[in-house]
């Protein structure tokens, strides 16, 4: 699902120079990098804790356009560290992507936001990330991450991994062809038990040190200081003020990716089911078919208690919610059974 941009937010009347005065003061910057970042177009894949804050960075820093992608909708426990959100967007169950639209709109009007209630799969990939420039990681997966990274490189597009868990924050720039990649410091996903906010929780400042340092990287590199580009996988332990650093300035050899150029993530090989970050639910994405939500409504009536708005319907049985979206997708919670999903899915939305 793709939302409009900001144009229903009519720009107000204050000038550019007052608002970047103090940014355009800094030598880095300038007049010329000023106006490098008002041509600029930057992806961001997540509106969570670590995307919502680093699109309101770079929002506020004038960069002319943002697209932002986000299957998921806004709840109470994002509140804590989902900088912008509102009370009012968890009522209302807004789906991330287009509360942090209407939001930034609110602060700064001459940024283009085009919003992406949506999953990122290889068969979307392409299309929504055509006229980005940079792409920068917000997400609580790594399948995902793995698609950017085999996006990137195909595209030779530059991105920037970050996360936040517990009290680590991590980022790292990947500049294909002159930096390692995803899979050179990583070559195969994390396998067992991996942390989750769910199982480890998490702490605001890590998750704003990530997205501080993820936003002056994308910075630098819009308005041209790639020498001052870090080139190293860092992290940072907030809460035991540990820090570390792995050198990543060159791309390893043999690397199956941005050396094979294997892009297997982007074929959208073993592609699974996904059990999202901090919620006990499941993402049902293999049906992508319109949905009209008024006569869904009518037939779930009697079978449990439903509301929606215009982006989504909300349909609560028992210990189990199934929330579905425009395109079909849904986010069945109160169960890690993808089984049972895929079988409450069939059963209520239909196959």
């Amino acid at each position: 699902m793709t939302l409009a941009p900001n144009a229903d937010f009519p720009s107000p009347a204050f000038s550019s120079q007052d608002r970047y005065s103090r940014q355009v003061l800094f030598p880095g910057i300038g007049d010329h990098g000023q106006q490098k970042l008002f041509a600029a177009h930057v992806a961001i894949v997540g509106c969570g804790a670590t995307g919502a804050a680093v699109a309101g960075l770079l929002a506020r820093a004038g960069v002319g356009t943002l697209t932002l992608i986000d299957r998921d909708y806004v709840e109470w426990s994002n509140l804590q560290r989902q900088v912008l959100f509102e009370e009012e967007d968890a009522a209302e169950g807004l789906p991330k992507a287009e509360a942090a639209r209407r939001r930034i709109a609110r602060f700064n009007s001459q940024t283009h936001v085009h919003a992406h209630v949506a999953d990122l799969i290889p068969g979307n990939i392409h299309a929504i990330f055509a006229h980005a420039q940079l792409v920068l990681d917000a997400t609580d997966n790594f399948e995902t991450r793995y698609l950017l990274n085999d996006y990137a490189v195909e595209q030779n597009k530059p991105w920037i991994y970050a996360g936040a868990i517990g009290s680590y924050a991590v980022t790292m720039n990947i500049v294909p062809g002159k930096t390692a990649c995803l899979a050179c410091i990583f070559p195969e996903p994390p396998t067992g038990l991996v942390e989750t906010c769910d199982t480890s929780g998490i702490l605001n400042p890590a998750v704003n040190l990530a997205a501080s340092m993820e936003a002056v990287e994308a910075i630098k590199w819009i308005v041209g200081a790639h020498d001052r580009m870090r080139r190293t996988l860092f992290s940072c332990d907030v809460w035991s003020n540990e820090i570390s650093q792995i050198d990543a300035s060159r791309p390893r050899a043999h690397c199956t990716v941005c050396g094979q150029r294997q892009f297997p993530h982007l074929a959208g090989v073993g592609r699974p089911q996904i059990t999202l970050c901090g919620r006990n639910s499941v993402q049902i994405h293999e049906h992508h078919r319109p949905i009209d939500f008024a006569e869904l409504e009518r037939k779930l009536q009697a079978h449990g208690t439903v509301r929606r708005n215009e982006m989504l319907l909300r349909f609560d049985r028992g210990e189990h919610r199934i929330t579905i979206f425009r395109d079909g997708r849904a986010i069945v919670q109160g169960t890690t059974d993808v089984g049972l999903a895929r079988g409450l899915y069939s059963r209520f939305i239909g196959s």
